[in-house]
């Protein structure tokens, strides 16, 4: 199946419209994407009328021009007739938003709906879904334009069973600085899946990150979707629930998915090219570092701090997470102590972490990021800034990344995330250096890079 109609739709047709409420999830839809995407997009219900200026078509063959995405939102027993529709219509791909299928106890129309599209080789995703949203592009999230979180355009693609998490996750998304390219509900996934998505995805020159939250596979699906993730050219990481007994009975009632044995499946992915993310702050870490680098590491850190005591708790969180921080041998040492201010010589400590002390100042910052940069004895450096240090700038992130672009190691910041320091972080990440506001967060990412295995 063609699926690039679902996410590059020149034309759309909503199906479910009312014209009288506004507030209709047909509506919205339709709303959001009029005259704010370069979609031209139709309204469909069998009434016909009007909706504000809008003309509103009865049926698909009445709508004037082919229609690459068919968004379907109507009671759950219309679905089948309105999809026999959009086939017969010519229509390339659908999403269907209504709820009411397997999850709710009607495997009867899920099934008739899934007979058709695969006889037609129609994709269609859902049912019991938000859709997609690529940004710039198309926006079939039944949320009104004025209550969404956008994240930037970037490299990651967010595939999820629940609308609820993935909404969420583009928040966190936002909030962290993560960019991306395409955001994707698929519900009870009755067509179109984990499976078919990745491989659609290793293929889009948009996406560099693939990521799910995952609540449980059909029969076989898991097992596929693991070897091919296996073979993807690209990071896949993954959230899963259904992990407790109560968590599978959840994972049922909401999309009728198998949640399985989850030890053995996180056993399983852990032995192949996958990321398991075991919460939303794995994943966001996870998915920012993999957005910049991609290369794998052994796990030598090197920790530049100007704080003796993030520096301890850095190594605290290294070690828990299983990576290394070695001391540095004496001619790295020399090499960082000859290039410091005279006045911190005396009281920096260069073992690893190298604490500069607050009496340091950018250039002790950039010095010593150069000598750990060249160094064979680290393969990523971790710098911890404290931006209310009095000699430290908000110039630093721009200037440690022009130290970084000289080196093919990666780089990651960590720094307090308030407004204040918005110039700072903003100098690394406009370089394409990943930032956490947590010490954690930062250890977390250079775990992603540690577990990242080569394909």
């Amino acid at each position: 199946m063609n699926l690039n109609p679902l996410f590059q739709p020149k034309t759309m047709a909503v199906i479910g419209i009312s014209a009288t409420n506004d507030r209709h999830p047909a509506n919205v839809i339709f709303a959001k994407n009029n005259h704010r995407y370069p979609v031209e997009v139709f309204a469909v219900n069998p009434k016909g009328g009007s909706l504000h200026t809008e003309v509103i078509y009865p049926r698909m063959a009445d709508i004037p021009k082919k229609i690459d995405l068919a968004v379907i939102a109507t009671r759950a027993e219309l679905v089948p007739d309105v999809m026999a529709d959009c086939i017969k219509a010519g229509a390339k791909s659908a999403i269907v938003i209504s709820g009411g299928f397997t999850e709710g106890g009607r495997k009867d129309l899920q099934d008739r709906i899934v007979s058709m599209a695969r006889e037609a080789r129609f994709p269609f995703i859902g049912p019991n879904c938000l859709g997609v949203y690529v940004p710039l592009a198309v926006d079939t999230f039944f949320l009104p334009v004025e209550r969404m979180i956008k994240p930037q355009t970037g490299g990651v693609t967010f595939v999820s069973q629940s609308g609820g998490i993935l909404v969420d996750q583009m928040i966190k998304f936002t909030q962290q600085g993560v960019g991306m390219a395409k955001a994707i509900s698929i519900g009870n996934k009755a067509v179109i899946g984990e499976n078919e998505l990745l491989a659609y995805l290793a293929r889009d020159p948009a996406t560099r990150v693939i990521a799910y939250y995952i609540e449980g596979f059909g029969k076989n699906e898991g097992r596929e979707f693991v070897l091919a993730a296996n073979d993807c050219p690209k990071p896949v990481v993954i959230m899963k629930s259904g992990k407790t007994p109560g968590g599978n009975r959840a994972v049922s009632s909401h999309t009728a998915s198998l949640a399985g044995d989850y030890t053995s499946f996180s056993a399983a992915i852990a032995q192949h090219n996958i990321l398991e993310a075991v919460d939303e702050n794995e994943l966001v870490a996870f998915c920012e570092v993999l957005s910049s680098y991609t290369k794998p590491i052994q796990g030598n850190i090197g920790i530049i701090t100007g704080s003796g005591g993030h520096g301890a708790m850095t190594v605290d969180a290294c070690s828990l997470a299983g990576i290394n921080v070695p001391e540095l041998s004496e001619a790295a040492r020399v090499e960082i102590m000859k290039n410091l201010s005279v006045s911190i010589q005396a009281i920096a400590a260069l073992a690893n972490p190298v604490d500069l002390t607050g009496s340091a100042v950018d250039d002790d910052f950039v010095a010593c990021a150069g000598v750990m940069g060249a160094s064979p004895e680290v393969d990523c450096v971790i710098v911890l800034l404290l931006p209310y240090i009095p000699g430290m700038t908000l110039d630093i992130g721009v200037k440690l990344s022009n130290v970084s672009r000289q080196f093919s190691k990666p780089f990651i910041a960590y720094v307090p995330q308030v407004e204040k320091y918005n110039m700072l972080i903003e100098g690394f990440e406009l370089n394409g250096i990943p930032v956490s506001p947590s010490i954690e967060g930062a250890v977390l990412m250079a775990k992603a890079l540690v577990r990242r295995k080569p394909c």
